[in-house]
């Protein structure tokens, strides 16, 4: 199979606000792969999280570098490629990308959508929530409002872990509270507290109301977990902490759900594993995103079905996206009824 490689940039409408920085705008990377006259998308978008940095020229030169080693694969010899790209470490986000692609051939080859491949109830998909960054009180009600505006919201992530402190964390939220009193409202920290803010947090945020919260201590705290599990009732999830299927049995004694993000498992195959995994160990799921586009997206919402939450919201927050594929129906990302992972790109109509 050849693969092709090409750079893309979109742009944010709203710029987004984590305990880790700002980001504006995103340069990903598009990936084809050609055999048998079919063509097959994926998509990977950099990341860092501690210290794995996955920028968009380490996936770029990954990507060209193993490229010379898979000419003389079929996109049906997923475990075979597994093993060569697990041999040549090349980065999750890079194989992410070549695994969608993967799929997406084979879904075109046989003329079905992944979802109904693996014999999915689309109906089923939970609505997504979406973000709202760290930001004054006031600018999160502007943001909330925004979102109302743009979209029919029906849940909010807000991101917490300020570098202001947890007062800081307290008036935001309750300001999101107020401009938007009957949505429900998810808390991700981002690894922003420390575990004595955390249990702090995380006990009033049971208090209002707060769903769950999402990967309060820092990657590298894992050890501290099982304290705070003791002495909250919000459910955890991690994300940061949990790459792929191999880092949930030590994680789940102390969290109650992981989020799985198709850059760091490696893609859908893995993300597979990861859910049943999870299951497994009773654990809930979440598919979640970075600044992915469409075509990333559309891929993970693929695998909706088996998620209890998700958080695709990415590509809504961009005003240049190149591609089309789930579209926002009542809140919910769904896929749609095209062949393979059902992305067309909007300058070739491909």
């Amino acid at each position: 199979m050849q693969i092709k490689v090409k750079i893309f940039t979109v742009k944010k409408r709203f710029p987004l606000t984590i305990s880790r920085g700002t980001t504006a705008q995103t340069t990903n990377v598009w990936v084809r792969i050609l055999h048998d006259d079919i063509e097959g998308w994926g998509e990977a978008s950099p990341f860092r999280v501690c210290t794995y940095p996955q920028s968009t020229e380490i996936i770029k030169d990954a990507l060209l570098r193993v490229a010379p080693c898979l000419q003389a694969f079929s996109p049906l010899q997923r475990q075979e490629i597994e093993q060569v790209l697990t041999k040549a470490s090349v980065p999750s986000s890079a194989v992410a990308a070549l695994d969608m692609a993967m799929h997406d051939w084979l879904g075109k080859l046989v003329g079905l959508p992944l979802w109904q491949i693996w014999g999915l109830n689309r109906n089923i998909i939970v609505p997504t929530s979406v973000t709202i960054g760290i930001n004054s009180p006031e600018g999160a009600k502007a943001r909330a409002r925004d979102w109302l505006e743009l979209t029919h919201v029906r849940l909010f992530k807000v991101k917490l872990g300020s570098p202001d402190g947890i007062d800081a964390d307290r008036k935001m939220l309750m300001a999101v509270q107020e401009e938007a009193p009957g949505l429900e409202l998810f808390v991700d920290a981002n690894g922003g507290w420390s575990l004595e803010d955390a249990i702090l947090m995380c006990n009033w945020l049971a208090d209002i109301g707060v769903k769950y919260v999402e990967q309060p201590l820092l990657k590298g705290q894992e050890e501290n977990l099982a304290q705070l599990k003791k002495q909250i009732s919000l459910p955890i999830f991690v994300d940061e902490s949990c790459f792929n299927s191999s880092d949930i049995p030590k994680l789940a004694s102390c969290v109650d759900g992981i989020n799985i993000k198709l850059m760091k498992s490696g893609g859908l195959t893995e993300a597979m594993r990861m859910v049943h995994t999870a299951r497994a160990y009773k654990l809930q799921v979440m598919f979640g995103c970075y600044s992915d586009s469409v075509l990333a997206n559309t891929a993970a919402a693929q695998l909706a079905p088996l998620a209890d939450y998700l958080d695709l919201d990415s590509h809504l927050n961009l005003i240049d996206d190149p591609f089309t594929g789930a579209y926002l129906q009542e809140g919910r990302i769904l896929p749609n009824d095209l062949p393979g992972l059902g992305v067309q790109h909007s300058a070739s109509g491909a």
